[in-house]
This record gives structure tokens, sequence and C-alpha cells, in this order.
């Protein structure tokens, strides 16, 4: 294995995260040099040797047991996501991947069944890879009215949602706090790329988006993971003005490595008149 790989990178960031003082260390002796804990102290922590700990940063080790993963996650004091994705880092540095050649992504009949049947608030179907599989007329029209519709059913010229939130001025704008979208787009990729380490059109978005983009390097960067099961957004959207939606991801039961995504707004609230509003646009068109 060459280099960390994602095992080791994900453990070095995090333990530069931790300071001496936060487990209780004092900072004694010459000037630290490392940002964060060293290898050592982490070791001492986690109970394991120094020169085995070492190797599994180093992509050396492969084969630590879940005892031992257990011991490194309360050391570094990863939260309950953090540790699943361990897991999965670490189940992956155990097998050789095997080139594969990605499987286009396709929306089974149901889903675009479940996609009809919520017609009445924004909805979209994101692959694994954040790509859009398809949209309703709502979902378009508030999260991205500037594109194409149709552009979904073409594998060759599907949108990406990552790649809009960080390239596309349009999306950029639209998010009253964008960097607040920006962190949990970067930390549903993390999990992504734990769950498929091999999948090279995931690595190849990865890429382009840390070339061409600061803010997507910086975060990617930081290591962490964070899942968008729900959130609120303040949008600015250039038809209705401001409003606020709940973003949330569901999981296709047919296809679970795809999510439907539904923006919904409080009952009579100023938002949700703002989409009747979207909605009426669109029924003159």
């Amino acid at each position: 294995m060459n280099g960390p790989g994602p095992l080791g990178t994900f453990l070095q960031a995090r333990r530069a995260r931790l300071r001496p003082g936060d487990v209780g260390l004092r900072e004694l002796g010459p000037r630290r040099r490392v940002a964060g804990l060293r290898r050592e102290e982490l070791a001492q922590l986690a109970g394991v040797s120094v020169s085995y700990y070492a190797r599994l940063e180093q992509g050396q080790s492969r084969g630590a047991s879940a005892e031992v993963l257990d011991a490194i996650a309360r050391a570094l004091r990863l939260d309950g996501q953090e540790r699943e994705h361990l897991d999965r880092l670490a189940g992956a540095a155990r097998h050789t991947p095997r080139p594969r050649r990605p499987r286009t992504e396709k929306l089974a009949g149901e889903t675009h069944d479940l996609l009809r049947a919520v017609d009445g608030v924004p909805a979209i179907v994101l692959g694994r890879r954040t790509d859009v599989l398809a949209w309703n007329t709502l979902g378009h029209a508030l999260l991205a009215g500037h594109l194409d519709f149709h552009g979904p059913d073409d594998p060759a010229r599907r949108p990406n949602m990552s790649r809009m939130l960080f390239l596309d001025p349009h999306c950029q704008e639209l998010y009253a706090d964008w960097k607040r979208k920006a962190r949990t787009v970067v930390g549903n990729l993390r999990i992504a790329v734990g769950r498929h380490p091999d999948d090279p059109l995931l690595a190849e978005l990865i890429g382009e988006l840390s070339m061409k983009s600061p803010e997507f390097a910086a975060l990617w960067a930081d290591h962490r993971v964070t899942p968008c099961d729900a959130a609120s957004y303040e949008l600015r959207h250039p038809v209705v003005g401001t409003v606020t939606v709940t973003q949330q991801t569901l999981s296709v039961a047919r296809s679970p490595e795809q999510a439907l995504i539904v923006c919904t707004t409080p009952a009579g609230s100023p938002s949700d008149e703002a989409l009747a509003l979207l909605r009426q646009t669109l029924c003159q068109r």
C-alpha cells in the first residue's frame, strides 16, 4: 500500500484536532512540533503500542481488531458517525480493491412513482455520488431552475449537487448560510467515500472539486463526517424571494444507495406562501 491511505489519513486528521489538555495530559517538555497529540500520546491513551499505532497510520497494518478500533475511537473522542466511518475505512483497508467499472445509476419505476406522488413539495433524487437522478417540477424550480429540467435523463449530462454547490454561482447565492450547507455536503461525501473507497468516479469528483474550489479543499482536509438527515436552510430564491425549507433525506428502499430529498415548510408560514407562489408561477408557464 502506498501512503497512509484513507484510514491513516483519517486517523492523522482526528489526532491533529486533539490537544493534550483535551484528554487530560499536561504539556511538558520541549515545544511541540506537531498539531494536536503526538502518536505516542494517542497510543498511550488507546492502550496500544506506539509502533503498532504508527503502522496503522502509515497504512502498513490492515488487521486492526474491533477492540483496538474501539480503544482508538475512544482515545480520539469520535462521535457515533465518526466511529462508523472508522469501521468502514478499517474494513476497506482489509481488502485489496478490485478494479470495477462503475454502473450507470438508474431510477427504478417505483422511485419515479414516489417522486410523482410527492409532486406538491419540492423533491429530488440523488445517487451515491450526489448526481441528480431525477427531480420534480417544483424541486427543479426551487433548487436549480436555471438548469435544463431534462438534464438528469441523460447520464452524460446529469447535474451533480456537490459540483453545483461549489462551482455554480447560482447555487452559492441560493443558500443564505452557504458555508453550513457546504460543510454538510462535504460530510456526506466523506461517508460515501468510506462506503465506496474504490469508486473511481467518486474519486474523480473529489479530485475535481479539490482542484477547482479552495473552499472544498479546506473542508475536505478537515475530515469531518457529517450525515444530513434533516436540516433547515434559508434560501434566497430569484423568483419568490426568501424561503426557509427543511430538507429531509429519505432512503429509497429499492435502491439503498439513492436518496429522496424533500423540502418542506410549516403550514401557513411565509415560506409556505412563497412555495405556493412558486407553484402558481409554474402553472402559468
